[in-house]
C-alpha cells in the first residue's frame, strides 16, 4: 500500500496541472486515469483535436476561395484521411507531453477508474477488474465532464455523433444537422462546412451562443449565415429516424407546434456537457452534490468530506479547460497551506470558429439586470488597417466600463485572432484597469490589437479612426 500526500482522480487540464503543482510544492503525488492516455477530454477528444481540424479546414477554405484574390493560383484537393492523421499527430504530441511532465515531476500514475474508498483511501479498478488501494492524505476529484445526451436520440458515433465522433468522420457529409448552437456545435459545424457539408444548426433558445452578449450573438449569426450556415432558432429536435439511408430529423418549435423533417447524412448532438461523477463512490462516501449533479465545494474547493477536494467541470462554474487549470493550481497551493485566489470575474472564453468570438467579464444584459450604470466603446475591424489589408474585416471589439469609475467590466470581441487578443484585456481586468488605461497604452501599428485601443478610446467617445 502506497502512501501519498495527494492523489488526483483524472488527468485532464485540471487534474494534471493540480498534480504537477502539488509535486512542485514537495507533496508526494499520484494520478489515477481510466483512459489509456493522459490529458482527459481536452487533449484526446476535445480542445486539441478540434483546433487541429479547425486550423486545417481554415487553410483549405482559404486556399480554395481566398488565395486567388491575392495572386496565388492553387486548386486544393482534400484528403480527409490525411487531415485526420494530422489531427492525431497533434494529439499524440500533447498527450506524450503530459506523460513526460509526470515523469519529470516524479508523479506516480495508476491506470484504472478511481473512486473514494473511505477516509484517506482511493480505490483503483483496472480494466481487467483487478483492484488496488491507495492510501492518501488528500484526494482531488478532477474527473471532468461527459457529453450531454438528448432523450430519444441515440448516439452511435457513426451517423449520429457527439463531438467525439465528429472528430473522426472518414468522409465529408453532404448534409449535417447540428443540435445545439453553442461553442462545440459551431466549431465542429464550421470544420465540416468548410470541407463541403451543408450545415443546419437547430437551437432551442432564440440565439446562438446563449451565454454571450446579445449583440455578439446576433452579429456572429449574420457572419456565419454569410458563410453558408442555416439556423433554426427557438426550435427543438424531437427525434432522429435512422432507419433509412438518410437520417430524418424531426424538428418543431420550442413552444410546440407543427413538426418539420430535415434530412441529414450526419447529426451532431452538441447540447452541452454534464459533470462526470459515475463510479467515483461519491454517494457511498457521503459527498454532497447539487441539483445539477455537480460536487458541492466551499470557496476553497473542499467538499463536505475532510481531505476530499474537487475542481474543474465537476464543480460549479464554466466548463473551461483554463478555469480547471487555475483551480488545479489554487487547490494544490491550498493543500500546501498557501493562500491563492482565482478571480472568476476575469476568466475568458473563446469560440474558435472563423472569425473567433472571445469574451471576458460581464455582458450588457448582465449589467442591466444588476442595475450597473456603464459606458460602451465599440470599434469595427472594418476600420482597422491590418484587418483591411488582410481582408479579415468581419467583427468588432466592444468594451463595457463602469460609468462612474471607468473600470472595465466586460470585453467582447468578434474577429480574427480574438482568442489571443482577449488575453490583453483579461490581464487589464485582473489588475483593475480602467478603459482609459487601455486607451493610453501604446499598441503596435499595424496590428489587429489596435482595435482594442480604439474601442477603449470609444468608451469616452474619442476613437481616432472611426
Amino acid at each position: 500500500m502506497a502512501a501519498y500526500d495527494v492523489t488526483v482522480i483524472g488527468s485532464g487540464p485540471g487534474g494534471y496541472v493540480a498534480a504537477i503543482r502539488c509535486a512542485q510544492l514537495g507533496l508526494k503525488t499520484a494520478v489515477v486515469e481510466k483512459w489509456p492516455t493522459f490529458g482527459g477530454t481536452c487533449l484526446n477528444v476535445g480542445c486539441i483535436p478540434s483546433k487541429a481540424l479547425l486550423h486545417a479546414s481554415e487553410l483549405y477554405e482559404e486556399a480554395g476561395h481566398g488565395f486567388a484574390d491575392m495572386g496565388i493560383a492553387v486548386e486544393p484537393k482534400l484528403d480527409v484521411a490525411k487531415m485526420l492523421a494530422f489531427k492525431d499527430e497533434g494529439v499524440a504530441g500533447n498527450v506524450k507531453g503530459v506523460d513526460f511532465l509526470f515523469k519529470k515531476n516524479k508523479i506516480d500514475t495508476f491506470r484504472g477508474t478511481g473512486s473514494i474508498a473511505g477516509q484517506g483511501k482511493v480505490k483503483v479498478t483496472a480494466e481487467d477488474g483487478s483492484v488496488q488501494e491507495i492510501e492518501t492524505r488528500n484526494t482531488i476529484i478532477a474527473s471532468g465532464s461527459d457529453v450531454a445526451r438528448l432523450p430519444g436520440v441515440e448516439i452511435d458515433e457513426k451517423r449520429v455523433v457527439s463531438s467525439t465522433g465528429a472528430l473522426t468522420l472518414d468522409q465529408v457529409p453532404g448534409k449535417m444537422v447540428v443540435i445545439g448552437g453553442g461553442v462545440i456545435g459551431l466549431e465542429l459545424g464550421s470544420v465540416w462546412r468548410r470541407l463541403g457539408a451543408e450545415v443546419t444548426v437547430v437551437e432551442f433558445l432564440d440565439k446562438i451562443l446563449p451565454p454571450e452578449d446579445n449583440e455578439v450573438s446576433k452579429q456572429f449569426q449574420r457572419i456565419l449565415g454569410k458563410q453558408g450556415f442555416k439556423f433554426k432558432l427557438s426550435s427543438k429536435v424531437t427525434g432522429v429516424d435512422t432507419s433509412g439511408k438518410t437520417l430524418k430529423v424531426s424538428v418543431e418549435p420550442a413552444k410546440g407546434g407543427d413538426t418539420e423533417t430535415i434530412e441529414a447524412d450526419v447529426v451532431l448532438v452538441a447540447i452541452g456537457r454534464v459533470p462526470y461523477t459515475k463510479g467515483l463512490g461519491l454517494e457511498e462516501a457521503g459527498i454532497a452534490m447539487d441539483e445539477r449533479g455537480r460536487i458541492k465545494t466551499d470557496d476553497h474547493y473542499r467538499t463536505n468530506v475532510p481531505g476530499v477536494w474537487a475542481i474543474g467541470d465537476v464543480i460549479t462554474g464554466p466548463m473551461l479547460a483554463h478555469k480547471a487549470e487555475d483551480e488545479g493550481v489554487a487547490c494544490a497551493e491550498l493543500i500546501a497551506g498557501q493562500k491563492p485566489h482565482v478571480n472568476y470575474e476575469a476568466i475568458p472564453s473563446v469560440v474558435y470558429t472563423y472569425p473567433e468570438v472571445a469574451s471576458v467579464g460581464r455582458t450588457e444584459e448582465q449589467l442591466k439586470k444588476d442595475g450597473v450604470a456603464y459606458n460602451v466603446g465599440k470599434f469595427p475591424f472594418t476600420a482597422n488597417g491590418r484587418a483591411k489589408v488582410n481582408r479579415t474585416t468581419d467583427g468588432f471589439v466592444k468594451i463595457l466600463a463602469d460609468k462612474t469609475t471607468d473600470r472595465v467590466l466586460g470585453v467582447h470581441i468578434v474577429g480574427p485572432d480574438a482568442g489571443t487578443m482577449i488575453g490583453e484585456v483579461t490581464l487589464g481586468m485582473e489588475f483593475g484597469a480602467a478603459a482609459e488605461d487601455i486607451a493610453r497604452t501604446c499598441h503596435a501599428h499595424p496590428t489587429l490589437s489596435e482595435a482594442i485601443k480604439e474601442a477603449a478610446l470609444a468608451v469616452a467617445n474619442r476613437a481616432i479612426h472611426m
